[in-house]
Order: structure tokens, then C-alpha cells, then sequence
């Protein structure tokens, strides 16, 4: 007699530019951080690559010894000016609805600061089974082994990177600033061109032929 195992149900899902639209939001908080700080930041071109740790773009606006001062200021900032502006991407709530449609766990591994992610799913009502924030590419992983998702689904290369480490398929969406090319050259296993096709592609998953182990017997 074969055993049948059914696929692992944990979906994890990035935040920025995968669920939500952070640009306009982004962009308030760093024209407002240049004016408390008198710092020039081109904040048409910082949330253009959006993806990777906040300090990874301050260091190209501050020198090295006030990046970490600067990056606190901007969290604390965050809340009053980019919490507002920032809209749900389209699909977003349809696709945390289809993982738990279909009896799964849907949790968001971000690298944004843990706190104000949260503040993004509660003011836009989506409610995550867990949000898990400060982690970038391959330290993504560290999350998503611990709550065993099966997928992750991102905008950035660096998400890819981190599903892979974490032996979860990669689930790509052309909604950042990696186009469809630069994500399959990654190793993302599936390229969505919007969340919107999230759905109907994770219902296909699941009624897939399912992993089947010889019994013992």
C-alpha cells in the first residue's frame, strides 16, 4: 500500500512591493527625513530598488557613522508619514484569502522593521497568522524553516535567494523592481507577472499529484 503526504500548507508572502505598494509611503518619509536631517535624498530613485535592509540605501545618502542614528530616525518617523499613503497591491487579500481557503497558515517574512509591517496589515485589515520582520535574502530562511512554509512568494531576487535557502519553492512576482528575466535567472521556480494570478496558480499546487512513499508493508 502507498502512503500519500499532502503539500505542506505555510505560505509565506515579502511585504514590500509583494503585498503592499510602499513607494508612496517610502517616499513621504524620506523627503521628510532629508528635511529634518538637511540631507539631499533622491527619494524618486530610493524607492526605485526597494527590497533590500533600509540601511543598505541610507548609506548612499549619509556618511557610514550616521547610518544607524539616521535609520532609527526614520523608523521613528515612519509611522506618521508612510503608514497612510501605502495601498494594498492588487490581489493581495485575495491571495492571503486562497492559502487559508485552502486550509493553510499565511505568514509575512519581511525585511522591514518588524513594528511598522505591522502597522501596514492593520491599517490595510489584512491579518497574517504571523509577521516576522528584519530579515534580508538568505536570513529569510531563518523564518521560514521555523514556521515550515512550503512557499514564498516575493518581488526581489533576494526573496529568491531566501526561499531556496530555505528549501521552499520560490514563488516570483514582477511587481518590484525585478522584472520576469532577472527572477528566473535568481532560480525562482514560478514568475507570476501579479499577485492577482497568486490564486488560481496556488489552487493548481494543491491539487497536484501529491509526493507518494512506498509503505513498509
Amino acid at each position: 500500500m502507498a502512503l500519500t503526504t499532502p503539500l505542506p500548507s505555510t505560505v509565506g508572502f515579502d511585504l514590500d512591493m509583494t503585498l503592499i505598494d510602499s513607494r508612496p509611503g517610502i517616499h513621504a518619509c524620506y523627503l521628510a527625513l532629508a528635511e529634518r536631517t538637511g540631507t539631499y535624498i533622491d527619494a524618486d530613485l530610493a524607492v526605485s530598488r526597494l527590497g533590500p535592509p533600509l540601511e543598505d540605501e541610507l548609506v548612499n545618502w549619509y556618511p557610514v557613522e550616521r547610518v544607524e542614528e539616521t535609520a532609527d530616525l526614520y523608523r521613528e518617523m515612519y509611522p506618521a508619514y508612510a503608514i497612510t499613503p501605502t495601498p494594498a497591491l492588487p490581489g493581495a487579500r485575495e491571495a492571503i484569502a486562497a492559502v487559508r481557503e485552502g486550509g493553510g497558515r499565511a505568514i509575512v517574512v519581511t525585511a522591514k522593521y518588524e513594528p511598522n509591517a505591522k502597522l501596514h496589515l492593520a491599517h490595510l485589515g489584512i491579518e497574517p497568522d504571523a509577521v516576522i520582520g528584519g530579515l534580508w535574502a538568505e536570513r529569510k530562511a531563518l523564518a521560514l524553516r521555523e514556521h515550515e512554509a512550503a512557499v514564498y512568494v516575493g518581488d526581489h531576487v533576494g526573496d529568491v535567494r531566501g526561499a531556496r535557502t530555505a528549501g521552499a519553492l520560490s514563488v516570483a512576482v514582477a511587481s518590484g523592481p525585478c522584472d520576469t528575466t532577472e527572477l528566473r535567472e535568481a532560480g525562482a521556480d514560478v514568475v507570476l507577472t501579479a499577485l492577482t494570478e497568486f490564486p488560481r496558480w496556488f489552487s493548481d499546487h494543491r491539487t497536484a499529484a501529491p509526493t507518494v512513499y512506498p509503505s513498509d508493508n
